[in-house]
Formats: C-alpha cells, sequence, structure tokens
C-alpha cells in the first residue's frame, strides 16, 4: 500500500474505504473485510450513521488501533465552534477511540460561512489538543477554500471533492496543490455519474477506459483508481463486495502510461454528478446526529 504525507507530516494510506451509503448492518463486514484484505484508510462521517459500525469493525479486526487510519466528518448541523466541538466528542464516543486521524467537515456551508468559520476553528482546537492527528474540509470549491484560508490559523491537509474520469474539478485540483492541500477523491470510480437525466453512462462501461484495462489485464475500476492515484490524489471507493473490496486495492502493480493518462483526462465532461455545494442549506440539509 502506498503511503500519502501530508501537510503536517502525517502519513495516510493513499487508497481506503468509502462507507457512504453503506447501510449500518453491512458496513460492519465490509470494513472487516478491507482490513483483512490490506486496506489501512477507512472514510466515514457523521452524516452516514454507521462510525459506530465502523468502529466496531476496526477494534474487533487483527490490526492494531495505529495501524487502521480513521477520517470522519463533522454535519453542518454541528457546525460552529462548540458545536463541533461537541460533534468530535459524539464521533470519537461512536468509533470506540480517543484521538481520529483526520476530522473533515462535511461541506462549505456559504449560506452561513460563519459558522463554518467556527467549526474550522474548532477542528484547529482538536489538532492542537491532540485529539484529531490532522484536519480537512470537504467539497470546499475555491471560494470557500480561500475565504477559510483568510481566517484559519491551519492549512487543510485534505479537500475531498467529486473527482473521477468524467468530473475533474481541475480548477479545485490545482487551488489545493497551489496550498499544500491533498485532492482526495469520492466516488473515485465515477459510480454517481449514473445520471439522472440518462446523458451519460458510467465510466466503467467507457470505451476508452476499457481499451486501456484491455491492454493492461485490469479491470476498468482498476484503471479508473490507478489514473486517480497516479496524479498524486487520494482515492476512497466504496464496495461492500468482498471481491470487489479486493480488486479495488490490487492497483499497485501497473502503471499507466503518460497518453493513457492523457486519455483519461480527456474523458471530463465538466458536469458534476453529486449535489452542487452552493445548495446545501441548514433548512435543506440539516440533520440532527445522535449522541454516542
Amino acid at each position: 500500500m502506498e503511503a500519502i504525507t501530508l501537510n503536517n507530516g502525517v502519513q495516510m494510506a493513499a487508497l481506503g474505504l468509502g462507507v457512504f451509503q453503506t447501510p449500518p448492518e453491512e458496513t460492519r463486514d465490509a470494513v472487516r473485510t478491507a482490513l483483512e484484505a490490506g486496506y489501512r484508510l477507512i472514510d466515514t462521517a457523521a452524516a452516514y450513521g454507521n462510525e459506530r459500525q465502523v468502529g466496531e469493525a476496526v477494534h474487533t479486526s487483527d490490526r492494531d488501533r495505529p495501524e487502521v487510519f480513521l477520517e470522519t466528518k463533522i454535519w453542518i448541523s454541528d457546525y460552529g465552534y462548540n458545536e463541533t466541538l461537541h460533534g468530535f466528542e459524539k464521533s470519537a464516543g461512536k468509533l470506540g477511540v480517543e484521538q481520529i486521524d483526520l476530522m473533515i467537515l462535511h461541506q462549505p456551508l456559504p449560506s452561513a460561512f460563519d459558522r463554518t468559520l467556527g467549526a474550522y476553528h474548532a477542528l484547529e482546537t482538536l489538532l492542537a489538543g491532540g485529539k484529531v492527528r490532522a484536519i480537512g474540509v470537504s467539497n470546499f470549491m475555491v471560494e470557500h477554500l480561500a475565504a477559510l484560508l483568510d481566517r484559519a490559523t491551519v492549512v487543510p491537509a485534505v479537500n475531498q471533492i467529486e473527482v473521477h474520469p468524467y468530473f475533474a474539478q481541475q480548477d479545485v485540483q490545482d487551488f489545493d496543490a497551489q496550498h499544500g492541500i491533498l485532492t482526495q477523491a469520492w466516488s473515485p470510480i465515477g459510480g454517481i455519474t449514473f445520471y439522472r437525466d440518462g446523458s451519460h453512462g458510467s465510466t466503467l462501461d467507457d470505451p476508452v477506459i476499457g481499451d486501456i484495462a484491455r491492454a493492461h489485464r485490469k479491470t476498468a475500476a482498476q484503471v479508473i483508481l490507478r489514473w486517480g492515484l497516479q496524479h498524486g490524489r487520494s482515492v476512497i471507493p466504496k464496495s461492500i463486495k468482498p471481491s470487489r473490496i479486493a480488486e479495488n486495492m490490487n492497483v499497485f502493480d501497473f502503471e499507466l502510461s503518460a497518453d493513457e493518462m492523457a486519455a483519461i483526462d480527456g474523458l471530463d465532461t465538466g458536469r458534476r454528478g453529486g449535489p452542487e455545494p452552493a445548495s446545501i442549506t441548514l433548512e435543506a440539509f440539516g440533520r440532527e446526529i445522535p449522541e454516542a
């Protein structure tokens, strides 16, 4: 497993398991399977409702706690300085840990950015106190990052955004790189790109990716993950199937050529599969995050 060094010197596995939309009753087995297969990075979130099952899987595995890098996210309902400090306690309690490796703000919440700033200052406090090893953000666009950096003391270690062959968000990636922020790709294979209007299919069926996969005797998913890793991103593919979990990790024994990388780069449609960050408001998306 390749490792990435974050901007504060903390090391993190380049590839991990995501558990977005994984039901709690299936999360435990998926995480156990991933840890047995060699995964060392697990990504969850307070809003996913499965932090407890992630923690249970880690603590009942054969892996010592320091071997597993745990990252989770504060939901917008817990933004604000004191609220986010308490949000950490809720997540840590469910995960069954005293220290979280990476804690992220799940959305920028542009309609209440003062609360976003308060939440980030709380992450800075948690970092200074050793409660977390690294802090970051998710779904922050360039304007949100710029506004945050104007007021922050600590540069985020990670910005977790939607990135896959059909949606690269290169402007955000470039801004991340300029400021030493690691881009971490959610939906890195592009599973969310079964577009609602039916105008675009799956990256897994793309003929360009298919040709490259056949040339390397790899699957389309493996080629896409390799593309992300070679661009220096962290990738956190989601699966609950043991065979797919193992397949997704088997991407460190081949390399794409410059022409192959460029061919995949050329597939970008500029069309977002997930929600627009500007559309995330407390009124529309607020939800209570249960206590530990």
